[in-house]
């Protein structure tokens, strides 16, 4: 009798390591999470455009096909390749976290030239010249997942870099937590988004009174300005991750000017206001230099990218095809 309590209260001891381990994974997945959070919003902001244009019915058969790539790409992809870097190169995390941010930069900076100076977009044409809806379907999730890939690339590091676990068990535990975590919030909130306008429709037909229908089709109608603004959010965002990445990636690798810069001019903006609100003004002062540099650094890069970098990735896979 006395064995068999050792043993219950060993299977105790057990459940408490167990259950301990299990809130600090969740704790430092939350603290993790929170790293990401602007390439979170630009996610979402950015995903809703690959549903424009198909049937309704469509519309969360594709969601659920691009979360089923995203969960695919962090999980299988990226996170081995996550926990080889922070177990055996480290110093990797950094240059690549950079890179990951110079892409931000430049997709951030590309969507306000293109704004500001209209052209035509090869990638849109190449839409249009699709006739078969399966087709293009196909060519949307493919495009969705590629384009995911690189955001959940960098969410995974930004989450890696700010993950403080005992061992790399518990490290991986928590980086895939982020990673089923922020998939299905993004592609949750995406859900909600590209429907809401068919709920409004149904609200407006079916309501029982004129409040209700007219709730439904202000949802109808405000949609297309909340995709608007989704876009904009989204392409703040990613400038203001994409700097802030460089900004920091600067500081680390020995080059803290830009750094110590913008953290002193945020310091000297917030005590311009009251102690109640110099947090945030600091806040937003430092994101606000940091999506400035990040836009300044993606014009930078357009040129790059169009005639130096996209040349010779064409060039590459032209031979590869003919191989």
């Amino acid at each position: 009798m006395s064995g068999l309590l050792a043993l219950l209260d060993d299977v105790a001891a057990i459940a408490k390591v167990a259950a301990a381990s299990v809130d600090d994974v969740a704790a430092a997945a939350g603290k993790a999470g929170a790293k990401t959070a602007g390439v979170i919003i630009d996610d979402a902001a950015v995903t809703p455009k690959y549903v424009q244009g198909f049937a309704p019915a469509r519309e969360l058969p594709i969601i659920w096909r691009i979360t089923r790539g995203s969960l695919f790409n962090k999980l299988i992809l990226l996170l081995p390749v996550a926990m080889l870097l922070a177990n055996f190169a480290p110093w990797l995390i950094t240059p690549l976290l950079m890179l990951g941010g110079s892409y931000l930069c430049f997709e951030g900076g590309e969507k306000i030239f293109h704004a500001l100076f209209p052209h035509a977009d090869a990638r849109v044409e190449a839409d249009m010249s699709v006739k078969d809806p399966g087709h293009l379907e196909e060519q949307k999730i493919k495009g969705a997942i590629k384009t995911d890939f690189i955001l959940s690339a960098e969410i995974m590091t930004i989450a890696l870099a700010a993950i403080e676990a005992p061992n790399v068990w518990m490290q991986a535990a928590t980086l895939a937590v982020v990673a089923v975590g922020v998939t299905l919030a993004v592609y949750g909130s995406v859900g909600i988004i590209v429907k809401m306008d068919d709920v409004g429709l149904y609200v407006a037909q079916n309501a029982r009174t004129g409040i209700g229908r007219g709730l439904g089709r202000g949802l109808v109608k405000g949609m297309p300005h909340l995709m608007k603004l989704l876009s904009v959010i989204g392409t703040a965002a990613m400038l203001w991750v994409g700097g802030s990445i460089i900004v920091h990636g600067l500081d680390t690798l020995g080059w803290p000017w830009l750094y110590h810069s913008i953290h002193d001019i945020s310091v000297a903006v917030g005590l311009l206001v009251s102690q109640d609100w110099t947090a945030v003004v600091e806040w937003v002062a430092t994101a606000t230099m940091d999506g400035l540099f990040g836009l300044a650094w993606g014009l930078v890069l357009i040129p790059l990218a169009t005639r130096l970098v996209g040349p010779v990735l064409q060039a590459v896979r032209g031979k590869d095809k003919a191989v």
